[in-house]
Formats: C-alpha cells, structure tokens, sequence
C-alpha cells in the first residue's frame, strides 16, 4: 500500500510538471507564425479591456475606439 502511494504521489508530480501531448500550435512554421500572431494580438486585446472594466483607460473611458486626435 505504501508502495502504491509513492508511486501515485510521483506520477502526480511528474505528470503537473509535463507538458500536454498535443502541441497547442501547429508544426508549419507559417502557420504557427499566423496563430502567434493571433494569440498576441487577443492578449494585447484583453488588456485594454481589463482597463476598460475597471475604468482606468486614459484619458476618457467613452470613446469605443481610440483615435490619435492628429490630421490624418
């Protein structure tokens, strides 16, 4: 029994410790080029809504989307 739980216990922590199997991006270059991207621009995303949410976005929270105010 003390056994069995030893080795529990290590498989426990060996298994928090590695990976997933499946790799989460895709193995051609390009593509997983295209999927970082994407990744990136939704945490870039989620930070300006975070800041949104708790109305710390500067200088106004009304405006939807930011606009540089210069001639364009």
């Amino acid at each position: 029994m003390r056994r069995l739980m030893q080795l529990s216990f290590l498989a426990l922590c060996l298994s928090t410790t590695v990976g997933c199997f499946v790799p989460i991006y895709s193995p051609r270059p390009e593509r997983r080029v295209q999927q970082l991207l994407y990744t990136s621009e939704d945490m870039r995303s989620l930070v300006d809504e975070w800041e949104r949410f708790w109305l710390i976005d500067q200088p106004s929270h009304l405006t939807p989307i930011r606009t540089h105010g210069g001639i364009m």
